[in-house]
């Protein structure tokens, strides 16, 4: 027997809302399969099942009332375990994934629809021709909702954020170390490359220095870590938080995941599905707890230089500037060079600045040799 519980989101996540259940009594669930989805002040996330088994029982229906974090919300009868009875399955109506999944995101009661389909099951259609029917009635309404929701949610972030950075400010103790690099190899190669490609098919520049910390991260894995229980726990993979902007404000910095063993197209394509669907609010739970060490590029801004803050309960931040042309001196020489300032945050408790300074010397020599990314 396993339990479904309220997950914690982040470091700041103390209750969420259950917004809809994506499963039944007696479904079927594989590890990773999404179970429910849940409502915090960042958003709406898609959470994952973590064990494979059965759902036998449902214990808290979807509301707008808050829910503590480690709430149970469901039970899983695992693999080798007793499966739900037949005739509590045969009692289920049957709709089809499609008609189910627009049925949660309108918040519609399936068991109130009396489906057209074979042996009377929901589907898409049913749906859609609900919503149809209401959408006229409701739409002023609709309209003044949406608008409080709309400021009630940048509201919920900003004191999440406040909260989060406050929690850092407090108890982690921060050094901060930078260091300038010389990103001449690095965009000559990418240029010739580009050269090579669609425009559909082009690499950014940010690609270069995600998949150089990646790397750099191997070699000083004490910086891909949580801190937790006053204890620093390394992780196993690399998975970095990228953090990115929201249309309507706010920041999130969902992860990445395996970013050392992603080819810089797959990290392209990966880097684009993940802004994609923050912005559109399809992120999945573990998406905003695995990474081990987060990245902030704000250099399309114009920022030269990052002091970010740490998020808990991880033990390092990198940031990454805009890249710029400064001069440089080399070998008794002086010429003009684009320069990326990069500079890292990190936690005194988990490490000290030796481990600190071989994490940017390992970054800058990495972005060296970019045909080896």
């Amino acid at each position: 027997m396993a339990d479904f519980i309220m997950p914690s989101l982040g470091a700041d996540m103390t209750e969420g809302i259950l917004v809809a259940w994506q499963v039944e009594v007696g479904d079927q669930i594989k590890h990773g399969d999404i179970v429910a989805e849940v409502e915090t002040a960042k958003g709406v996330f898609e959470v994952e099942a973590f064990s494979d088994g059965v759902i036998e029982q449902i214990l808290v229906q979807p509301g707008s009332e808050a829910i503590p974090v480690g709430t149970v919300l469901a039970t899983i009868v695992e693999e080798g375990g007793t499966i739900v009875s037949p005739t509590v399955v045969a009692e289920r109506k049957q709709v089809s994934p499609a008609a189910r999944r627009l049925a949660a995101e309108n918040h519609i009661d399936l068991s109130q629809i009396e489906g057209t389909g074979s042996e009377g099951a929901v589907c898409l259609a049913d749906i859609e021709g609900l919503i149809a029917a209401t959408t006229a009635t409701e739409v002023p309404a609709r309209k003044q909702v949406e608008t409080k929701t709309s400021v009630d949610f940048k509201d919920g972030m900003r004191q999440a954020i406040s909260a989060a950075m406050s929690l850092s400010n407090r108890e982690i103790p921060h050094y901060y170390l930078a260091t300038d690099i010389d990103m001449s190899r690095s965009l000559s190669w990418l240029e010739e490359q580009n050269r090579q490609r669609s425009i559909r098919d082009r690499l950014l520049p940010v690609v270069l220095p995600l998949k150089a910390v990646a790397l750099a991260l191997r070699k000083v894995p004490e910086l891909n870590a949580h801190w937790v229980d006053e204890q620093l726990q390394l992780k196993k993979e690399v998975h970095i938080g990228f953090a990115i902007t929201l249309r309507g404000g706010g920041l999130i910095t969902p992860a990445l995941h395996k970013v050392d063993q992603l080819s810089l197209d797959q990290l392209m394509v990966a880097l684009s599905d993940l802004i994609s669907r923050t912005r559109s609010g399809k992120l999945r739970g573990l998406e905003m707890t695995d990474a081990g060490i987060t990245v902030t590029n704000f250099g399309d801004l114009g920022v030269q230089t990052i002091f970010g803050v740490i998020y808990p309960p991880q033990v390092a931040l990198v940031g990454l500037g805009k890249i710029s042309e400064q001069p440089w001196a080399e070998q008794g020489g002086l010429s003009v060079r684009p320069v990326l300032t990069a500079t890292l945050a990190a936690d005194h408790r988990a490490g000290d600045g030796h481990q600190g300074g071989k994490f940017l010397d390992a970054l800058n020599r990495i972005l060296q040799e970019p045909e080896a990314l």
